[in-house]
């Protein structure tokens, strides 16, 4: 969200006008770089924050921005909330913005518009959208552009690493001695299944080419799916268990 206003200044989010205004006065006298001589420079960053976090707070529309979208969403910036699957397969999102624009006697009046957003697959977090003068408008300027950021929601299996995507399992230390099949969806939906024969010993990682995220310049080809393994070591083991693993792997 960035900047958090409402803890600058010290008050909660339902702060009146009035309980603004005190918290501004309060920390602006403490704060002020001539009141700091010897820590001007900290003094300078905190009065600098303190005033921008007032200057916000204490106009109800930048408030409402603010609230709404953080401090990204001021600067004509907003989060736009995917899940993995909506960026493995593609998704079309619609997003209802509110802003400002001026009319023809140069008053600035709230409009709302239905924007649409083709997500492609394979787009990353961080991936910029920019719609051409649908910012907010002040009057004889033209109208800022808006930029929606993808921002990945997390997900309960996968995790991503660039093209790639990253799934541990965790398995008892007999499956990973005697041989382990991983079960897993794809995030299109499909049974994946991966018979491990292979001793899976820490640090392990089993490679599964071809079912990792699209690559955006070329959805045709896709990343790969690395397995990873937490071996589940048993607490442990008596001294006849002991002898038998020492009999087992020949010691």
């Amino acid at each position: 969200m960035g900047l958090d206003y409402y803890k600058i200044l010290g008050v909660d989010k339902a702060a009146s006008d009035d309980d603004l205004k005190k918290a501004y006065r309060k920390l602006a006298m403490k704060w002020h770089p001539d009141k700091n001589p010897t820590s001007k420079k900290e003094a300078e960053s905190k009065f600098k924050q303190i005033s921008e976090a007032y200057e916000v707070l204490s106009d109800s529309q930048k408030r409402a921005v603010y609230d709404q979208y953080g401090e990204e969403g001021l600067k004509g910036q907003r989060k736009l909330p995917c899940s993995l699957e909506e960026l493995y397969k593609g998704t079309t999102k619609k997003m209802k913005i509110s802003r400002e624009i001026a009319d023809a006697s140069g008053k600035t009046i709230p409009v709302e518009e239905i924007l649409t957003i083709d997500v492609k697959p394979g787009w990353k977090k961080g991936t910029k959208i920019t719609f051409p003068e649908k910012g907010n408008e002040q009057p004889h300027t033209i109208a800022a552009d808006l930029v929606f950021i993808i921002d990945e929601k997390p997900h309960p299996v996968y995790t991503r690493d660039g093209n790639d995507l990253v799934a541990t399992q965790k398995i008892p230390l007999a499956e990973a001695l005697t041989g382990y099949t991983v079960h897993l969806t794809t995030l299109d939906g499909r049974s994946l299944t991966v018979p491990i024969s292979s001793v899976i010993h820490p640090g392990y990682e089993e490679v599964v080419r071809g079912e990792g995220m699209p690559i955006p310049k070329d959805p045709s080809r896709k990343g790969n799916l690395r397995v990873k393994f937490d071996i589940k070591f048993p607490a442990r083991l008596t001294a006849d268990q002991k002898s038998g693993v020492k009999r087992l792997l020949g010691q």
